[in-house]
């Protein structure tokens, strides 16, 4: 008899209403919380929101709010001093896998409430996620009031990044940004105050967990930047290559245009955060000169300044390319802020300068009037489909007419005794005409005017 799959942990999503945000906004936020934690594998059954000036104050919420959260969980609703807490097994895991880390190498109210059912009786939820970035002592408060675990969206999505983390690199990034975030929020629990001993015996066992993050957040800093050293080898190899990067909004669609323009295998699933990985693939069929095309980690909404700066590396990819694809998806109702969103992150990495295309994408899903007005919002703009194979060969053409317009006409000299090197300037520019005389192999070419005069150089040595 086979064995029933694990229920997954239920959850209570917590949403404050400030006055900035109108109500498309805050039900747009909710929804794409909603989606984070069903890609942190947690069931949803309620929601709570409130309207209030902000988010200040020891609990994120009021007190008749607050205690209506309780009655949801289970919890007291009060934070008085040495109010009991329950442990939930999420919590459990959640400080414990931080932990596991440092050790392994490789590794006045107006408010309105949601109508979901918390579930049959005695079901009651373990995880309360706020669609906000919580400080250690607010996180503590809420932990205390509802006695389950208390996730705010920043780590909600430092978690996802951790669990969708392939390559070395990426691991190692997302790493420190847990770790940092971790840090400050660690607190005694019980069987860990008497873990006193050997070095440092006088200090408790906060103390001792946050030196060993310190410790391994050095080694980690160090690993990373020898990979990014390599990685910046790599880049600087691909220099006289044409690279477009394609940019955008997490789920807009990225990996499946990226898929669609290259023939590659890379991993295209209707979730948040699918790809972490930077991939570089030629474009498909190739050109010549020859175009690279890399995916890139998707952005978000308050993505937490830690990942930002971790992944800096795999963003340079668009910092350094020589044409960005700024990926929207076109069928969701808040797709002006996503691509706001995207223009701000690439913005504070420097690369707001970088020649760009707006891609409106999925405009399969949306009816004529839809995409005529999509027309008059964005124009210039290039709706299509990535699985439409003739809008993907029309964007194709789009990214070759971009190029050939900056491309330049010259001739090289290839000498006899560098006929072995003929390859670099097939990879690197079109050859128009080629004739031989008695100094060598003459070559009519055409390409970016700085591949040109690095080829020229390369060959007067």
């Amino acid at each position: 008899m086979s064995t029933p799959p694990a229920a997954r942990p239920r959850a209570v999503l917590v949403g404050v209403q400030t006055p900035d945000a109108s109500d498309l906004d805050h039900a747009a936020h909710l929804a794409e919380l909603r989606r984070l934690v069903n890609t942190l594998g947690y069931e949803t059954v309620a929601t709570l929101t409130q309207r209030r000036g902000g988010t200040g104050g020891g609990t994120v919420l009021g007190t008749g709010k607050l205690k209506e959260l309780a009655k949801l969980t289970g919890g007291p609703g009060v934070i008085a001093s040495g109010a009991a807490v329950r442990t939930s097994k999420a919590k459990e895991r959640w400080e414990a896998e931080a932990l596991d880390e440092v050790e392994d190498d490789d590794a006045p109210d107006e408010e309105s409430a949601g109508a979901e059912s918390p579930g049959p009786a005695g079901e009651k939820p373990t995880v309360v996620v706020v669609d906000h970035e919580l400080s250690p002592s607010q996180l503590r408060n809420l932990e205390k009031a509802t006695g389950a675990l208390v996730l705010d969206r920043t780590g909600v999505i430092v978690d996802i990044f951790h669990r969708h983390a392939r390559s070395r690199e990426a691991r190692m990034q997302v790493e420190i940004a847990r770790l940092k975030y971790q840090s400050p929020r660690l607190r005694e629990s019980a069987g860990r105050s008497e873990r006193q001993q050997g070095q440092g015996a006088g200090d408790s066992a906060v103390e001792l967990d946050r030196r060993r993050i310190r410790d391994r957040l050095a080694e980690l800093n160090e690993g990373l930047a020898a990979v990014q050293r390599d990685q910046d080898h790599r880049r600087f190899a691909r220099r006289d290559q044409l690279r477009v990067a394609l940019v955008g909004y997490t789920n807009a669609g990225k990996s499946s245009l990226m898929r669609a323009l290259t023939g590659s295998e890379v991993l295209v699933a209707d979730r948040l955060f699918a790809t972490l990985d930077t991939t570089v693939r030629a474009l498909q069929p190739e050109s010549r000169p020859r175009v690279l095309v890399s995916d890139t980690v998707g952005f978000l909404r308050q993505l937490p300044h830690d990942l930002v700066a971790s992944f800096r590396s795999t963003l340079d990819e668009a910092l350094e390319a020589s044409l960005l694809l700024y990926v929207v998806d076109a069928s969701d109702p808040t797709c002006q802020a996503q691509l706001d969103v995207t223009r701000a992150v690439l913005r504070d990495i420097g690369a707001a300068e970088v020649p760009s295309l707006l891609l409106l994408n999925k405009v399969d899903r949306l009816d004529e009037a839809a995409r005529r007005e999509l027309k008059r919002r964005f124009p210039g703009a290039i709706l299509l489909s990535a699985h439409a194979p003739a809008d993907v060969a029309a964007l194709r053409q789009s990214m070759l007419d971009f190029f050939e317009a900056q491309m330049v006409e010259a001739e090289l000299l290839i000498p006899y005794a560098s006929q072995g090197r003929v390859g670099e300037v097939y990879e690197t520019a079109r050859v128009l005409t080629e004739t031989y005389d008695e100094a060598g192999r003459r070559l009519r070419v055409r390409s970016m005017p700085g591949a040109i005069a690095r080829l020229t150089r390369s060959f007067q040595r």
